[in-house]
């Protein structure tokens, strides 16, 4: 073996990677294990704070789907409730028609001609047609007893019978349900 001039300390420089600032472990005063101790310190405050900042972006996500979640539903409940309560006032605007309705026939009652046929015929398809729309009449008959939440009390006669005292004597007006909800109470007459 030829003998090289390079001395073991040059060899050793050549095969230890430098430090960007061209320093040698050997040249460091600080060692490698005191370096990595330090750097796998500041590494794991460095994991811990991303990890917290992870946990806080995660929550504030969650919260925020949440308030959509929310705030999508709500949107859509209040929709459907402004359509039913434009539907309840149009359907309202429109029982003293079907009132006016109910009395013709009565006054018609008996009578046969071509007038009446057509008047039952359009009659009949505006009853289907509030009946379409869920629209339902309240059936009272006469001796039931008085409710609060579909009655309406317009005034106290005395009962022609003991067993019709507090009972419905007579329906003045008749009331309506839209989709199981009163939109017209009945105003009825009750035995005293």
């Amino acid at each position: 073996m030829e003998n090289n001039p390079q001395t073991e300390q040059d060899l050793q420089k050549e095969t230890t990677p430098e430090s960007p600032e061209g320093v040698t472990p050997e040249d460091s005063p600080e060692s490698f294990e005191t370096l990595n101790g330090s750097d796998e310190a500041n590494i794991q405050a460095e994991i811990k704070k991303l990890q917290d900042e992870l946990a806080e972006s995660k929550d504030k996500y969650l919260r925020l789907y949440s308030e959509f979640e929310n705030f999508r539903r709500r949107t859509s409940k209040e929709k459907l409730e402004m359509v039913q309560v434009a539907n309840e006032q149009l359907v309202v605007s429109l029982l003293p028609v079907m009132d006016d309705f109910e009395r013709a026939e009565k006054a018609f009652k008996g009578a046969e001609s071509k007038e009446m046929e057509g008047f039952m015929l359009i009659y009949n398809k505006f009853k289907k047609t509030l009946e379409q729309s869920g629209v339902k009449p309240m059936d009272i008959k006469q001796g039931a007893d008085f409710d609060t939440d579909a009655h309406e009390a317009i005034t106290q006669v005395p009962a022609p019978e003991e067993k019709l005292k507090g009972k419905i004597i007579d329906v003045v007006e008749r009331g309506y349900v839209l989709n199981d909800k009163v939109i017209r109470y009945a105003k009825v007459v009750i035995g005293q």
